[in-house]
């Protein structure tokens, strides 16, 4: 290794199976300097790590040579990403508020509430941890790109795969071939004594191009491509006097690449076309004019308008406005969020019913969509450990069928008299037999759409081994705060002692009004919600570690916890037990006294969300056994399990959930974490799978093994869902190629078939295994039955 080692990113075009990649990655590992390559098919790009002063233009030429097209991507698209996909990405956040582990809301918005938690402890939320980055070296979603190339891989004229494929070099080469097959046809009709030339020129037309990029792929490092299989069994087939069959076999594997191109140019689209989901210009707000300006030009930080039915053309945070944004092209979810000022926005989503102005949050290259793109295609290089398997098997696999038909055509003429024409014949029908092209596109076609279908609908798998491994999940252990529920309390009762719950709840808001605590937000949020008119609150003020207090409508008022209300106002033993039955409900009891009378209390509690009984049940109807980890206290966790019906461990700081897990996977479980990706960094990286819930953020994306963009618990099961239809999509596909491949291969050498269902063997089964793996792509995610 020389001084610098760095990393280049390409766009290759033209690949469309496992074979390009194979060849690709065999040229460039002979390129002084590069020490590791990744290519992957469906994403369509070439990863490298190579010392400084690699010859980067050698490298593009070598690959330009074996008939691909290859450019540079910009750095830029790489924005923040280091892509050492030997480690998980670090987590070095220091979190304040781990999991509401503190049980008493300090307030930092100056007014000095005191609004105890259920239990009445004085522990202060901030717990202060340092979540690290995951153990050195943790290598969850490492890559096994090794050296060598894929054994008898096809490797094909590697024209667009976009746009019409009649226009395509492929295509047109399929038609020139069967335009000459037919014309060799009818030339015979006419010049019976001439048939076997005309069928000769019919078969060169195919094979010159395919015996060209064998001879190409043969120099580069790949002897056994089915080009050079082709071009032995072709030139064999003229030998032996069955050039017609010859000329046939070639246009058959012509158009048997074609499909296949095709198919894997569905399977590449299916992502990229998210990018497709943002506009190509927004409207700009620069110097109190608006401006149309393209949307890659958007600075962070800038002013843009939306429209309603505009799609938006940046992630941002809206400034000003109140509109129905409908999320399902990002995220999946059908039903339309409402979005008010403050709520972050995603680019891709379309406005509804009102304007919009948002502030910018987030460059073009580094939106949502161009996160979620380039996850998915960094995802798609990583190989399963059943890809792995079968690539090994693979390299052993051709060679040794081409043995076969090498003994098959030589021994019974030698041995037994046998006839040397039908025998060579045999022969050459199993070498075509021989490419294990649909066994090495089973399990990455398979899994590649497996990944776009899950990314389409918000669930973001960091490669084919996490995507495998999630199939095998036996538990799931989930934080509270920000995962089970949004993280943000809400109103849930309200007592009255002399006066309506509207009047304590107007009262109360008056205290809160300008306030941005959580709990004041939801006390706002609940008087906003029935409509509860707000008065002026006159002296408002803080009351360092008791609450607030001030007066509204002529009557001082204090709202604070019940211990602090309690030593200004004697509570009543009615009054004690309500507030003690609401503590251990789980609940943040905050007290209103007016004047020397309790005037009403107010129950808050960050609720479930709404579909987190529905995903804990479809867990365990998945075999898997939930259970909480939460810092929170017991009370509180107790109650939220309660509601969901799944195990609690309470009180707990990030390192003893760390060693829950392990103690989980020590008594034999496969074991999901699912966090919000910051104070759960610990218990993720000890974690057979990390999922991340979170609405798109760095964090959520970056962190973890999976993420769930939309926040749905019901989604974790849904990644259970994704994987295990993957891994049966790919046995289903394991078990067509190989038993097609031995049917063909028993009727082969009993003479019941020869050259034309040998190729069949071959491109019939890539293409058919193709096909059978993009069905993936039409996945929705609900359980069957449903």
């Amino acid at each position: 290794m020389t001084a610098t080692t760095t990393r280049s990113r390409y766009r290759i075009g033209g690949m469309d199976c496992a074979g390009c990649a194979a060849k690709i990655d065999t040229a460039v590992r002979r390129i002084p300097g590069v020490e590791e390559a990744a290519v992957s098919v469906t994403a369509g790009t070439l990863n490298l790590r190579h010392s400084g002063d690699t010859d980067l233009a050698a490298l593009e030429r070598r690959v330009a040579g074996l008939g691909y097209s290859i450019t540079p991507i910009p750095a830029a698209g790489e924005q923040g990403r280091g892509h050492d996909q030997g480690r998980a990405h670090a987590c070095g956040h220091d979190q304040a508020q781990a999991d509401g582990q503190g049980h008493r809301h300090d307030h930092a918005d100056g007014h000095g509430h005191h609004h105890d938690h259920a239990d009445g402890h004085g522990h202060d939320h901030a717990s202060g941890h340092d979540h690290g980055a995951r153990p050195g070296g943790a290598a969850k979603n490492g890559h096994d790109h090794a050296a060598g190339g894929l054994s008898g891989l096809h490797g094909h004229d590697h024209g667009p795969t976009t746009g019409p494929w009649w226009r395509s070099g492929k295509g047109l080469l399929t038609i020139a071939s069967g335009v000459a097959l037919v014309a060799a046809y009818l030339a015979g009709q006419v010049l019976p004594g001439a048939g076997e030339w005309f069928f000769l020129a019919a078969m060169l037309v195919g094979l010159v191009p395919i015996a060209r990029r064998a001879a190409t792929a043969a120099l580069a490092g790949t002897p056994f491509s089915i080009e050079m299989l082709m071009t032995i069994a072709a030139i064999g087939a003229a030998i032996i006097g069955a050039g017609e069959e010859g000329a046939a076999v070639v246009f058959l594997f012509l158009v048997g690449e074609l499909l296949e191109g095709v198919a894997a140019g569905r399977a590449r689209a299916s992502i990229q076309a998210l990018t497709g989901l943002v506009p190509a210009v927004a409207l700009l707000e620069r110097d109190g004019r608006l401006e149309e300006v393209p949307v890659a030009t958007l600075p962070v930080g800038a002013t843009i308008l939306v429209r309603p039915g505009d799609r938006i053309g940046a992630d941002g945070v809206v400034l000003e406005g109140e509109s129905a944004v409908n999320e399902a092209p990002v995220t999946g979810e059908s039903v339309p969020r409402r979005k008010v000022p403050g709520d972050g926005v995603f680019a891709g989503t379309v406005n509804g019913d009102a304007v919009l102005r948002l502030r910018v949050s987030a460059a073009a290259a580094d939106n949502t969509i161009a996160r979620v793109v380039r996850l998915v295609e960094e995802a798609q290089e990583s190989k399963a450990p059943t890809e792995r398997l079968i690539d090994r098997f693979s390299r052993w696999y051709t060679p040794a069928v081409v043995a076969v038909a090498v003994l098959v055509a030589v021994l019974p003429p030698l041995l037994w008299d046998g006839d040397w024409n039908g025998w060579v014949y045999k022969g050459l029908a199993i070498l075509l037999i021989g490419c294990p092209c649909a066994l090495v596109i089973s399990t990455p076609a398979a899994i590649a759409a497996a990944l776009s279908a899950g990314a389409r609908r918000g669930l973001l798998v960091k490669g084919g081994a996490v995507l495998e491994r999630l199939g095998s999940v036996t538990a799931a252990a989930f934080d509270k705060t920000g995962t089970l529920t949004p993280g943000r309390p809400v109103v849930t009762e309200i007592r009255g002692y002399g006066r309506d719950e509207d009047a304590v709840l107007r009262l109360a808001a008056a205290l809160e009004n300008g306030s941005s605590h959580p709990l004041a937000v939801a006390i706002l949020a609940q008087a906003a919600a029935r409509g509860v008119a707000v008065p002026a609150a006159v002296g408002s003020r803080a009351l360092a570690g008791q609450g607030v207090a001030g007066t509204a409508e002529g009557e001082a008022l204090f709202l604070g916890s019940a211990r602090a209300a309690a030593a200004r106002v004697p509570l009543d033993q009615a009054q004690e037990a309500e507030v003690a039955a609401l503590h251990a409900a789980g609940a943040t009891v905050s007290v209103l006294l007016a004047g020397h009378a309790v005037a009403g209390l107010i129950a808050l509690r960050d609720e479930p969300r709404p579909d987190a009984a529905a995903g804990i049940a479809a867990l365990q109807a998945a075999g898997i056994t939930p259970v909480m980890l939460t810092g929170d206290n017991p009370r509180t966790a107790a109650a939220l399990g309660g509601l969901l019906g799944l195990e609690v461990r309470a009180e707990l700081l990030p390192e003893d959930k760390q060693r829950l897990v392990r103690e989980m996977q020590a008594r034999g479980q496969v074991v999901a974490v699912i966090g919000d990706g910051i104070n759960d960094a610990p218990a993720l990286a000890a974690a057979d799978v990390g999922i991340a819930m979170g609405g798109g953020t760095d964090v959520a994306l970056e962190t973890a093994d999976a993420a769930v963009l939309h926040g749905r618990v019901g989604d974790v099961a849904g990644l259970v869902r994704l994987s295990r239809a993957a891994m049966a999509n790919i046995r289903q596909n394991i078990a067509l190629s190989l038993g097609l491949k031995l049917v063909f291969l028993v009727t082969t050498v009993l003479g019941v078939t020869g050259l034309w269902p040998a190729i069949l063997a071959d491109t019939g089964a890539t293409v058919l295994v193709t096909a059978n793996a993009m069905r993936l792509l039409a996945w929705r995610g609900e359980p069957r039955g449903a």
